[in-house]
């Protein structure tokens, strides 16, 4: 399924999420980028400046507490094929382009309307 993040009303992107761990509340996959990516890029690229190796440990705390307090403030949304918002507690996209020519998004859900619809 379709799922398109969203900051303001303008597509930052989709992502089918294509594998998730509904124990964690996590879903996971490919993130396509749309027109507003470049609106937010900067800020996830900050993540990756901090963790230079996908799934490697932090090596700039400080860029890292950068990330997080500016990624806060984005106001990200959610959103599934049917128009309607999915409740989230995290939404990161790890911008690996420069280094494997990857995006992936991977989000937090804490709505459980999403899981149950996820397991028919």
């Amino acid at each position: 399924m379709r799922h398109t993040v969203k900051m303001h009303g303008v597509i930052v992107g989709h992502s089918d999420l294509e594998s998730a761990d509904e124990s964690l509340g996590r879903a996971w996959g490919a993130f396509r980028p749309g027109l507003g990516y470049e609106l937010v890029q900067p800020v996830f690229r900050l993540f990756t400046q901090a963790v230079p190796t996908r799934g490697g440990e932090p090596r700039d705390d400080f860029t890292l507490a950068r990330y997080h307090a500016a990624r806060e403030k984005l106001a990200l949304d959610l959103v599934d094929a049917n128009g309607n918002q999915i409740e989230t507690t995290t939404i990161h996209i790890a911008d690996y382009l420069d280094e494997d020519g990857s995006l992936e998004l991977d989000v937090l859900i804490r709505d459980a309307g999403y899981w149950n619809a996820r397991q028919d």
